[in-house]
């Protein structure tokens, strides 16, 4: 079994209590390994810019802000991961495809909000439930 399909999301408290400790830099780099996603959109999707995440040590610990949203990005790939079968590359062209669902934006661009990161895993949960637009 893929061990990305193994995983168990993180729950809301438990968002809570690591955000409040701040996530290491090292983090950032394993969740974006998961599927492939560039330094300038986790950047974004972290809601820092990409030069302050390539100054920071992987030893160092994002804001309590980056770091939820940090979790939340691994929660939400995890699940795009279980609906895609563990298909990496699906989910990685998946997330730079424009839907009409979020007002034909990507799934990536609408990362800029904490709101975006409902929209995106409900429409994970529609496509899991085979409602499609």
């Amino acid at each position: 079994m893929n061990p990305a399909l193994a995983y168990r999301s993180f729950s809301e408290q438990e968002i809570i209590t690591h955000s409040r400790q701040g996530m290491l830099r090292s983090e950032v780099d394993r969740v974006a390994g998961l599927v492939g996603i560039t330094d300038k959109e986790m950047a974004a999707a972290l809601g820092i810019s990409a030069s302050y995440l390539h100054r920071l040590k992987n030893e160092q610990r994002l804001s309590q802000d980056a770091s939820e949203r940090l979790l939340l990005l691994e929660n939400l790939l995890r699940h795009a991961l279980d609906t895609f079968e563990g298909n990496a590359e699906v989910v990685r062209g998946w997330l730079r495809t424009s839907l009409r669902e979020l007002e034909y934006q990507t799934p990536l661009q609408t990362l800029d909000t904490v709101t975006g990161y409902t929209l995106v895993d409900r429409v994970l949960g529609r496509i899991d439930h085979g409602i499609f637009g």
